[in-house]
C-alpha cells in the first residue's frame, strides 16, 4: 500500500516549507529522493500524470531512477529533452517544448516535472504555466544553484536577446525535491556557479552564516554530508523565508535576492548566454561589483567588501569583467543592457546595494552619471 504524504513526510531528512496560504508547498530536502519520487507526487497531487522535462546531460545520469519511480506508481507520461544550456531558455525551444507536452497528453489536472538545473525549471516551469492556461509544476532540480535558488519561489521565464528573464511569468510549484546526491555528478565549474547562490543569501542578510562559509567552503566542496548539506538547507529556508514574506516583488524584500543580478544578468547577455559565462559565475562578478561601488558611495566598510572579493576569489570564482574571457564589454553597452532589467520602473533604474555584509537594501533611482564612471573604471 502506498504510504501517505503525512508518513513520507515524517521520514523525509529536512522538509522546508514556503508558506504561501492555500498554495503553500514543501521543499524536501534529503538523499536519493529520485527513487521515491513517485510516492511523493502520488501523495502531493492524487490522480496527477506526470510528463518530464529534462535535458539530454541530467537525463542520461538520472532520469532512470526517477522513471521507474513514475511508472510504479502509474504516474508516467513520457518525457520532452531539450538541449543543455542557456540557448534552450528560448521562445523557439518554448513552442517546441509546449507542443511535445500537447502530444504526450497532459491535461489540466496533470503536471510537469522540471528535472535539471536552472535553464531546465525556468522553462519547464514556464511551459506548465502557460500549458492549457496552466498545468502543475513539480520542481526537481540537479544542481546546487538550482536546488538553493532558482526552484524554489515561481519565477519561470525565457531569455531574449534584450535580456535574461524578461518574457515569464509566476508559478509556483506545487513540490520541490532536492536531492543532495545528485549534486555529486556536478562537475567543480558548475558546483562553484552555484555556490554563488549559497553566498548571496549570506551577504543579503545572514552575516554569521557567511562567516561560517568562510571557515567551512572547503569542505562543502570536497565530499558530501554534514556541511554541504546544511549549506543546502540554510540557503533553501533563507529563500522559502523571502518568497512567503514578498512573494512577488512588491515589498522589495524579495528584490534582495538579485544582489550582483542587475551588473551579472547583463553580462550574461552580454556573453550571449554562452559558456563563456555560466550564471553562477555573472553573479559573483555582479555581487563584488555591488559591494565596490556601495564602498564608492560610502555604504560599506572597504573591509567588507575585501572580504567577500577574497572569498569567492578563493573558491574559484571570477570577480572581474576582465576574467570573462573575449574582449571587455563597453560601458555603454552594460549600461544599456542593465536599463532592461526588470526593476527598472519609469525608466529609473534601481540596485541591490549593500551597508555591509548582511545588509542590503535596495536603491530605486540609480544616479546614472556615479554608475556610469564606475563602470568605465570596471570595464577596464
Amino acid at each position: 500500500m502506498m504510504e501517505s504524504g503525512t508518513a513520507i513526510l515524517a521520514r523525509a531528512e529536512t522538509a522546508v516549507e514556503v508558506s504561501l496560504g492555500a498554495r503553500s508547498y514543501p521543499v524536501i530536502i534529503g538523499e536519493r529522493l529520485l527513487a521515491a519520487a513517485g510516492q511523493w507526487v502520488a501523495a502531493t497531487l492524487p490522480g496527477a500524470r506526470c510528463a518530464v522535462v529534462s535535458d539530454a546531460n541530467v537525463a542520461a545520469l538520472h532520469l532512470a531512477p526517477l522513471k521507474a519511480s513514475l511508472v510504479e506508481h502509474g504516474l508516467f507520461l513520457g518525457e520532452a529533452l531539450v538541449a543543455p544550456g542557456e540557448a534552450s531558455k528560448s521562445f523557439p525551444v518554448l513552442a517546441t517544448l509546449c507542443e511535445r507536452l500537447l502530444e504526450l497528453g497532459v491535461e489540466r489536472g496533470d503536471c510537469v516535472i522540471a528535472f535539471g538545473g536552472g535553464v531546465v525549471g525556468d522553462l519547464a516551469g514556464f511551459a506548465a504555466s502557460i500549458l492549457r492556461r496552466g498545468v502543475r509544476v513539480v520542481q526537481i532540480p540537479t544542481t546546487l544553484l538550482a536546488q538553493v535558488d532558482s526552484a524554489i519561489g515561481g519565477k519561470t521565464g525565457i531569455d531574449t536577446k534584450q535580456g535574461k528573464n524578461l518574457i515569464g511569468t509566476f508559478h509556483q510549484p506545487s513540490l520541490v525535491l532536492a536531492d543532495v546526491s545528485v549534486l555529486a555528478t556536478l562537475s567543480p565549474r558548475e558546483f562553484r556557479a552555484g555556490y554563488a547562490e549559497v553566498v548571496k543569501y549570506g551577504l543579503i542578510g545572514d552575516a554569521p552564516f557567511f562567516a561560517w562559509l568562510e571557515e567551512n567552503f572547503e569542505e562543502i566542496f570536497s565530499a558530501p554530508g554534514g556541511a554541504r548539506r546544511r549549506a543546502v538547507e540554510t540557503s533553501v529556508r533563507a529563500k522559502a523565508a523571502i518568497v512567503a514574506e514578498d512573494e512577488r516583488e512588491e515589498s522589495g524584500k524579495r528584490a534582495t535576492l538579485n544582489l550582483g543580478h542587475s551588473f551579472g544578468h547583463a553580462l550574461e547577455t552580454y556573453a550571449g548566454y554562452s559558456e563563456r559565462l555560466l550564471h553562477g559565475e555573472a553573479i559573483a562578478i555582479g555581487m563584488r561589483l555591488a559591494f565596490t561601488y556601495s564602498v564608492e558611495r560610502g555604504l560599506c566598510p572597504p573591509g567588507d567588501a575585501a572580504r567577500v572579493a577574497r572569498h569567492l576569489d578563493a573558491v574559484g570564482l571570477p570577480i572581474k569583467i576582465a576574467s570573462i574571457p573575449g574582449p571587455p564589454p563597453a560601458p555603454e553597452a552594460l549600461l544599456r543592457l542593465m536599463g532592461q532589467d526588470k526593476k527598472v520602473k519609469d525608466g529609473k533604474l534601481a540596485l541591490v546595494l549593500v551597508r555591509g555584509i548582511g545588509q542590503a537594501f535596495v536603491e530605486r533611482d540609480v544616479d546614472m552619471p556615479l554608475l556610469t564612471d564606475f563602470l568605465i573604471r570596471e570595464c577596464g
